[in-house]
């Protein structure tokens, strides 16, 4: 296996990395947002338990980000949550006063987030500039120091300050978010 290592910024040489990817380094220098990158190619972030060895890397949690949507498929939400907590819908559905809550299909999360399963971010909400996309925090992400997500892509992820996420990325991307306290329940 090989050995992640840390990066400050974005890559010098971006030949081969999807535009996606690039557009994100692109809009976090424009905001002046300082991060850290580390890439994984070679492991995909596809799960909590590959986000562990990566959280090491970044020393920070890498956080759980759940595409959902109602019943109608009318409404879609950003869940965003500490990897180590467990997810029960039923909790969310009652906070949010919605009856049913599912995940969301592969395609709505292209369409609007420009991600894919597996790869969904907060940083995704940079694309979807009609606000179709409702941001939800667990109350836990806002008190740590750092936020770790991905760039649109799981085969690198980001360590940012979490007051940066706040004060820079959720107003210029004209998102505010809905905070939920999510026990696992």
């Amino acid at each position: 296996m090989e050995q992640l290592v840390l990066y400050e910024g974005r890559p010098t040489d971006c030949t081969g990395r999807l535009e996606k990817e690039v557009r994100t380094y692109d809009f976090l220098d424009k905001l002046g947002i300082h991060y850290w990158r580390t890439d994984h190619a070679w492991m995909k972030a596809d799960t909590m338990e590959d986000c562990h060895v990566i959280d090491a890397c970044l020393n920070a949690a890498v956080c759980k980000n759940l595409f959902l949507c109602n019943r109608q498929k009318t409404n879609f939400y950003l869940l965003m949550m500490p990897g180590n907590k467990p997810f029960k819908t039923k909790e969310l559905s009652h906070q949010l006063g919605i009856a049913r809550l599912s995940f969301a299909s592969p395609e709505d999360m292209e369409q609007y987030l420009d991600c894919t399963p597996g790869s969904s971010s907060i940083m995704g909400l940079m694309n979807d500039p009609e606000n179709h996309v409702q941001l939800l925090l667990d109350k836990d992400v806002k008190a740590g120091e750092f936020i770790g997500c991905h760039p649109c892509i799981n085969t690198s992820s980001l360590k940012l300050y979490t007051k940066d996420i706040f004060e820079k990325f959720l107003p210029a991307v004209h998102h505010e978010p809905i905070f939920v306290e999510l026990t696992g329940e």
